[in-house]
């Protein structure tokens, strides 16, 4: 899968190199494909400073001046689809077919954002004295930093640095060590499309990944921290910017979706919408179904059309024809996976389809649904972030909903009915940030994407994504007659 790519930082609209460097790796057959700087607090810092010194320049300029040089961006990203979408393949491990869907994704968010940001209203209040008059103004936060994970390495970007140069902000950005490239893919078009030097930085690392965190984290010129990836590291982040310099933050953390199908659900569109949640990226998403809850009375009918179609996936590299899983990111994913299936099995779980690893090499696992899964499993109480489908009987819609809340995360939750009056009753009683009725598949750019409790803090997308970036100011004029 031969594609061009840039294999330097960005820091101040400048390509950055380093003597150090470390390895971008294939996760389809572990190939060294690229060396990527590893740069730390210092460079860190100076990218933090340039995105200050460039900030007073781009938050002046006209919403519709900011808003052209983002389409520009949005046409070049899509120009170049087939690219990028060979790319994020190549570091990431994703489908071709299905990467290219991200990159279509990612490069909404341009299009979305440019057009919200000349939308960005204040309003006017009716004042409570004749001699006053009230308004609120709408102003970019100042400069903003991103760390951002792996499993979407262009989307999980522009869906923060589209809102933040929109609004006015600039970004400085460190993408994961496993896919850095999709990064500096963007970095090299934002220049294409002539947004200024300091405006958007992209800071790499493998070794120094804490630092630069802390880096950014502490910084006085950093306004707004943004985050999406494990909850863990979240809190330790979220501490650190709100201890040192009261930063706004946006946490987008882990998840633990449940999938509900009720008896009267269409098997077949629960199947359809089961196999597109959880199968995703081979499960590794943070809003894929991570538990399924099937009711009683059709479990064994769900059980058989849903191993049926998952033992149909094709399982290969990303840029084979016709593949719709690819390998997990990394030697740590897979372990985790194994270990997991391994203990449910141990404990009376079994395998309808997979439960092992694949041949197609150290980092594929075959897609896995395992029937008789009880609540005190693993698979059911953490995150799998694989292509593993644990089955959960349930009896009543009480009993459902319950084994969805009990869990501390509530990012997403999926479920199947034809009842109108059980889909508003139960969308209204799951606790998470966002749920889907009879659809496996619902990210996009125009909608509020976050969680309730350990999941995060904030919304990306739609309109709430970007007030996220924008600061609320009331101006009180006195001294009318």
């Amino acid at each position: 899968m031969a594609t061009s790519f840039r294999q330097d930082a960005y820091i101040n609209g400048q390509w950055r190199e380093s003597a150090k460097r470390f390895d971008v790796l294939n996760p389809a057959n572990q190939e060294v494909i690229a060396r990527v700087p590893d740069l730390g607090a210092r460079e860190t810092e100076e990218a933090i400073a340039a995105a200050h010194a460039a900030f007073p320049a781009w938050a002046a300029k006209p919403a519709k001046e900011r808003v052209q040089i983002l389409r520009a961006w949005f046409d070049l990203m899509m120009a170049d689809i087939d690219r990028l979408a060979r790319l994020i393949s190549l570091e990431g491990g994703k489908p071709v077919a299905e990467a290219k869907g991200e990159a279509a994704y990612g490069a909404s968010f341009m299009e979305w954002f440019g057009e919200e940001a000349k939308r960005a209203y204040g309003r006017t209040i009716p004042t409570t004295t004749a001699t006053r008059r009230y308004v609120t103004i709408k102003q970019p936060i100042g400069v903003c930093a991103a760390i951002t994970p792996w499993n979407f390495p262009m989307a999980m970007i522009t869906r923060k640095a589209a809102p933040a140069i929109a609004a006015g902000n600039t970004i400085v950005l460190k993408p994961p060590s496993q896919t850095p490239l999709t990064a500096l893919a963007l970095a090299e078009l934002a220049e294409k499309a002539g947004v200024p030097k300091g405006v958007f930085n992209v800071v790499t690392t493998h070794d120094h990944t804490a630092e630069i965190g802390k880096a950014m984290c502490e910084s006085p010129l950093v306004r707004k921290f943004s985050f999406t990836g494990s909850t863990e590291v979240g809190k330790k982040l979220g501490a650190a910017c709100v201890g040192s310099t009261v930063k706004r933050l946006s946490l987008e953390l882990g998840g633990n979706a449940p999938l509900l199908v009720f008896a009267d659900a269409d098997l077949d569109l629960a199947v359809k919408g089961t196999v597109m949640s959880k199968f995703r990226n081979a499960g590794q998403t943070c809003v894929c179904a991570n538990r399924i809850l099937v009711e009683d009375s059709i479990y064994d009918a769900f059980s058989k059309k849903l191993t049926e179609a998952v033992a149909k996936l094709k399982v290969g590299p990303g840029d084979e024809a016709g593949v719709e899983i690819g390998p997990l990111i990394d030697a740590k994913a897979i372990e985790k996976v194994e270990r997991m299936v391994a203990e449910a099995l141990a404990s009376g779980a079994t395998a309808l389809t997979g439960g092992n690893k694949h041949a197609a090499g150290a980092q594929f696992y075959t897609p896995t649904v395992l029937a008789n899964v009880t609540k005190e499993m693993r698979v059911n109480r953490e995150e799998i972030f694989g292509p593993v489908a644990p089955l959960i009987r349930f009896k009543t819609e009480d009993e459902a909903v319950d084994i969805a809340n009990a869990t501390e995360f509530g990012l997403a939750a999926y479920f199947f009915t034809k009842d109108v009056n059980r889909a508003w009753r139960v969308a209204e009683r799951i606790d998470a940030g966002m749920v889907s009725i009879n659809d496996g598949i619902f990210s996009n750019e125009v909608i509020p994407f976050g969680g309730v409790k350990e999941s995060g803090l904030g919304r990306e997308g739609g309109v709430e994504g970007l007030e996220e970036y924008l600061e609320t100011k009331f101006v009180n004029f006195g001294g009318f007659d």
